[in-house]
């Protein structure tokens, strides 16, 4: 954990998740996810995010998509994906209570992680969440810097990012490193009491 900080799990009723390396296998660099047919949900992920839905926290999805803008996929062909990906949740008790994209590049807009500008619309549209009640889990120092920026506590899920530099950068400022999302939500935020 980054210094002295403190996770107040308990306290924890937003997760915001970024959505390649977290929730579905990421591609190698400089690949995108361009269909559903490439999109290939994490072991434990549906379980995880259900036992999340039990507990009453809301589950929101932060993700970078700059395919859209180098052409690569339609946002029509994104959210032909989403859905697909809600269905596949479904069928396990899952649901994500909301998904924001950015589709630009880099230095295009203020929501491009590391911009905060997704998380700060959820705050908007749901207004009872605020950084001390809510958590940024992302595989990326992008997205640790967005939590970060905001206050937010963040977890590094360093499944796939192994020794790199980007991966070591995350893992210092991090409050936590972890090597998934199931393990963050059944060893922290939904582990049982003895």
């Amino acid at each position: 954990m980054r210094g002295d900080q403190v996770i107040d799990f308990a306290n924890i009723a937003y997760l915001f998740l970024d959505r390649d390396g977290v929730l579905n296998r990421k591609p190698p660099e400089g690949r995108f996810v361009t269909r559903w047919e490439e999109f290939e949900l994490l072991p434990g992920v549906a379980h995880a995010i259900a036992e999340l839905n039990r507990s009453r926290r809301k589950v929101i999805v932060v993700t970078n998509q700059r395919g859209v803008a180098l052409g690569l996929y339609s946002q029509q062909d994104l959210d032909r994906m989403h859905a697909h990906l809600r269905e596949r949740l479904a069928v396990h008790g899952a649901r994500l209570d909301a998904i924001y994209v950015c589709p630009h590049d880099d230095g295009e807009c203020n929501c491009h992680k590391p911009q905060t500008g997704l998380i700060e619309q959820a705050f908007r549209d749901f207004p009872e969440a605020h950084p001390q009640n809510s958590i940024m889990v992302g595989d990326s120092f992008r997205d640790i810097e967005a939590g970060l920026r905001l206050g937010m506590p963040t977890v590094f899920v360093n499944a796939d990012a192994g020794d790199s530099i980007e991966a070591k950068r995350a893992t210092v400022l991090a409050d936590l490193t972890l090597a998934s999302l199931p393990e963050l939500v059944h060893h922290y935020i939904c582990a049982r009491k003895l």
